[in-house]
């Protein structure tokens, strides 16, 4: 393994506390996840089945994080996860579910569940 930079983990800082002259607004927590990748708060999400899917992936990303999406589905699952967070845009949903008035609550429920 090719070590590109040093780098410091939770055990090679400590901090002190005391005044500081560097103010809240001048301070950029970016950071460069990969060549093409820049996050705006160093947060990623565990690639856990309990933990990222769509709707994680989305409120990450809404926060200038990154949601990295499990690989325990098959790739036709992850493919239709991927593409819900894709399609979500600035909380505007691209291709909304409708139901109409006339729909019972069981065809709600039956639609909600083949669209999540």
């Amino acid at each position: 393994m090719r070590i590109l930079q040093d780098a410091l983990t939770f055990d090679d800082v400590l901090l002190v506390p005391a005044h500081s002259t560097v103010l809240p607004k001048d301070v950029s927590l970016k950071t460069q996840l990969t060549k093409g990748i820049t996050l705006n708060i160093p947060f990623l999400s565990a690639a856990m089945d309990t933990v990222t899917e769509a709707r994680l992936a989305i409120s990450m990303a809404q926060e200038g994080g990154i949601g990295i999406i499990h690989k325990n589905m098959t790739v036709e699952e992850q493919a239709h996860v991927v593409s819900k967070v894709k399609k979500y845009e600035h909380g505007v949903i691209l291709d909304p579910v409708t139901v109409q008035i006339t729909d019972t609550v069981a065809d709600v429920v039956k639609v909600t569940k083949q669209n999540r």
